[in-house]
């Protein structure tokens, strides 16, 4: 975090068009190497950071209009959009300019809520380092979130979405005893932020990563030792020693991570090491084994990376921090690299410009998966994009299936599996989130590709398996009645064509599904018993079902709903404390709550 001043000063007196430094040369091996493409037309502003994709397909960035600035308050309160064409494609999408934040900020937390909204919160630089933010689509408007404390800053600060749709915020300062160990709950639902129980040991400029058991796992500050947030128990837990260390000597910096689709976890570190870890599932400490070296003296001092369909890593590289300088600790030159797990090696490919490498730091690149299987790159102060297609086709393994589509209130819910993915998509460090493990929902008819929006997909988490998913679409109003081939791709892996036959809504008007069936329970937090309260205006059978974080069922009952108010006694003894979730079938609606035993 000390040394982002310097790093933003660094790249930000670049520009993207200078001539390309060679820093060395490394012929590439033999690999099925994928291609870049440029996007056609450059951005209306200067790319600033995080770019982040809307469940309707499209993607937004924020921006500056200042190529030379020092990144304060002249950076990130605008934004950049980019939506596909007619045909589905990006690389020919067109721009927009959306509504400014509220506050300007850099390096600051980000997620895609299950309503389709966006969260924002923190900042290293600008004036929003203690404030956060709501950005509605539909609307094109950006909302204040109330509740965070003043004396709180949430630079750099890791964010990640819990199994309950809750956000666990990190904040780095004030620092106690180490920096990075407070945190915050965001609950979208009362739109307020409540306290979280404290890391173990600083996480500054650590990198959180989300196991398929859904808890959190990071290297501390210490730099070999780790600890996991367990959602269930609402706890943070020492686990296993690393081999080796990520942090670089310098800045102590780190890289990206990812879950492998073997259900490995891969830390990519600043000093060019690697390391594995394999998960235990529960709450004993998994364990780690080294990784191979990133080759030619390279490391991830601050860089993006994406895990791809075809499962390889598309990672940005550059020399190793090698002096406490800025330009030794970020130094201008990047190249870019595939890693194969499978083969437990990395690949030179070109960069985007043809050649071997590329005249800005690794810091300053983006990277974001998108739904049809590629890559987008961005680099920041530049307004050129970029689209890197794979050279592998994509895991057979990480194909969501669609099961049943139901139309409700000129919406429709679409249920199957894997809707939430292997991993968690493209990834970069503290300073930016990006994740995209939740489904996208396409329409292709007569050479036209349609993007629905798509809300409350019921689960958050990684590697679901055979557990069932369950979303909602909304079409949007410009889309005919007809016959489509549907797909749901989730981080870019597509499911098999699903027939959908569309008429349109009566009314033409696309009602987003909130929760007309409003679920409470009482009391909650419970022990014994809790009683589950929910309204509905029509007699009708229903369903409850109690499930853990992992999907479990745990209670499975049935009875008839009267028109009005209805209660449903749900048992609780013997359960473990933790949080549980309450889902109530009515009629064509799926509404979920949470449960807290204690």
């Amino acid at each position: 975090m000390l040394f982002h001043t310097a790093k933003a000063a660094l790249y930000c007196l670049k520009n993207c068009f200078c001539p390309v430094v060679l820093f060395f040369l490394i012929m590439p091996g033999i690999h099925a190497q994928g291609f870049w493409t440029a996007v056609h037309d450059t951005a209306p502003a200067l790319n600033a950071g995080v770019m982040l994709l809307l469940t309707d397909g499209s993607i937004i960035m924020t921006t500056t209009t200042d190529p030379n600035a020092v990144w304060d308050d002249s950076c990130g309160p605008a934004w950049n959009k980019l939506t596909p064409d007619s045909t589905g494609s990006y690389v020919n999408g067109k721009w927009s300019v959306i509504a400014p934040m509220i506050n300007p900020r850099l390096y600051f937390s980000s997620q895609i809520l299950q309503n389709g909204k966006v969260y924002v919160a923190g900042g290293e630089f600008g004036a929003g380092g203690n404030q956060a933010a709501l950005y509605d689509p539909l609307a094109d408007t950006w909302t204040p979130i109330p509740g965070l404390p003043s004396v709180n800053t949430l630079g750099d600060a890791n964010s990640q979405m819990l199994p309950d749709g809750r956000i666990l915020q990190n904040s780095v300062f004030p620092p106690t005893f180490a920096y990075g160990t407070q945190n915050f709950f965001y609950n979208p639902d009362s739109n307020s932020f409540s306290s979280a129980p404290s890391c173990l040991a600083g996480d500054d400029e650590a990198t959180w990563l989300k196991l398929p058991d859904n808890s959190i796992l990071y290297e501390t500050t210490d730099g070999v030792s780790t600890e996991r947030y367990i959602p269930s128990l609402n706890i943070w837990i020492p686990d296993a020693i690393m081999p080796v260390s990520m942090y670089d000597n310098y800045g102590s910096e780190a890289g990206a991570a990812f879950v492998l689709p073997d259900g490995r976890a891969f830390f990519l570190g600043s000093n060019g090491n690697t390391a594995y870890y394999t998960p235990s599932g529960d709450t004993t400490s998994g364990s780690w084994t080294t990784g191979p070296v990133i080759p030619h003296g390279l490391g991830t001092p601050d860089a993006a990376a994406a895990m791809m369909p075809d499962g390889h890593i598309l990672c940005a590289l550059a020399p190793v921090p090698n002096a406490a300088a800025a330009d030794s600790i970020f130094h201008p030159i990047m190249f870019f690299y595939e890693f194969d797990y499978t083969a437990n090696s990395f690949t030179q490919i070109n960069a985007p410009n043809g050649q071997l490498s590329y005249n800005q730091p690794s810091c300053a690149s983006m990277m974001l998966d998108l739904p049809d299987g590629t890559v987008l790159l961005g680099i920041e102060g530049c307004n050129q994009y970029y689209i890197y297609t794979p050279g592998n086709p994509p895991l057979a393994a990480g194909k969501p299936t669609i099961d049943t589509i139901t139309e409700t209130d000129c919406s429709f819910m679409i249920t199957g599996t894997l809707f939430n993915g292997i991993s968690q998509g493209a990834a970069f460090g503290d300073d930016w989130q990006m994740a995209t493990n939740y489904p996208m929902v396409r329409l292709i008819a007569n050479g036209k590709t349609y993007y629905a929006r798509t809300t409350h997909w019921n689960r958050t988490g990684i590697q679901t398996g055979a557990l069932p998913d369950t979303a909602y679409f909304t079409v949007p109003s410009t889309v005919s009645a007809g016959n489509y081939a549907l797909l749901l791709s989730a981080n870019g892996i597509s499911s098999d064509t699903f027939h959908f036959t569309y008429n349109k809504c009566p009314t033409e008007v696309a009602n987003i599904p909130g929760t007309p069936v409003k679920l409470q329970v009482v009391p909650n937090p419970a022990h014994q018993q809790a009683t589950l309260w929910f309204n509905s205006n029509v007699e009708s059978p229903y369903t409850v079902h109690l499930t853990d974080i992992l999907g479990r069922v745990l209670l499975s009952e049935s009875d008839m709903a009267v028109n009005g108010q209805n209660t449903h006694t749900l048992p609780l003894s013997g359960l473990a404390n933790g949080i549980y979730l309450a889902t109530v079938t009515l009629g064509k609606g799926v509404y979920t709550t949470r449960v807290v035993v204690q």
